[in-house]
């Protein structure tokens, strides 16, 4: 089962604006081919350091104090990643939220540490069938024949 990265409307309403711990607590680290001195690399490689011939991982992530080199502004309270669109696969992949709208344990357990409250769980919508019907069980029995 894959997990969908959630993209939220604006930077108000994504909590990882309020928060950025995981760019603190772990070593963001990658295929070397993802920065930009490979030819088809986004993450800019002055920002990174090698871990060994395949790997790299983000300056600042790879020591017992860890602060990825991109973040910037005050973890608990308002930041952001100055390469957002250009973040490597690890920074894509970390979810939120999982697929049935339960905040990530992980996300949730790293907060409780800079003194944040728990996400929410998000409503999500029901998945519908092909023909566009929901896929949820109707609310009275259906009637006998």
């Amino acid at each position: 089962m894959s997990t969908p990265i959630l993209e939220f409307a604006t930077d108000a309403n994504n909590p990882c604006m309020h928060c950025g711990v995981c760019c603190t607590h772990f070593r963001i680290s990658f295929y070397w081919a993802e920065a930009d001195d490979a030819p088809s690399g986004w993450v800019p490689a002055s920002l990174t350091e090698p871990l060994n011939p395949w790997l790299r991982c983000m300056k600042g992530t790879n020591g017992k104090t860890r602060r990825c080199i991109a973040l910037t502004g005050t973890v608990g309270q308002a930041v952001r990643c100055a390469i957002y669109s250009q973040r490597p696969s690890p920074c894509r992949e970390f979810p939120v939220y999982l697929e049935d709208g339960r905040p990530n344990p992980k996300c949730n357990e790293l907060r409780a540490q800079v003194g944040l409250p728990p996400l929410p769980e998000l409503p999500i919508a029901p998945a519908n069938d092909p023909d566009g019907t929901p896929t949820e069980p109707p609310t009275e029995p259906p009637a006998a024949a």
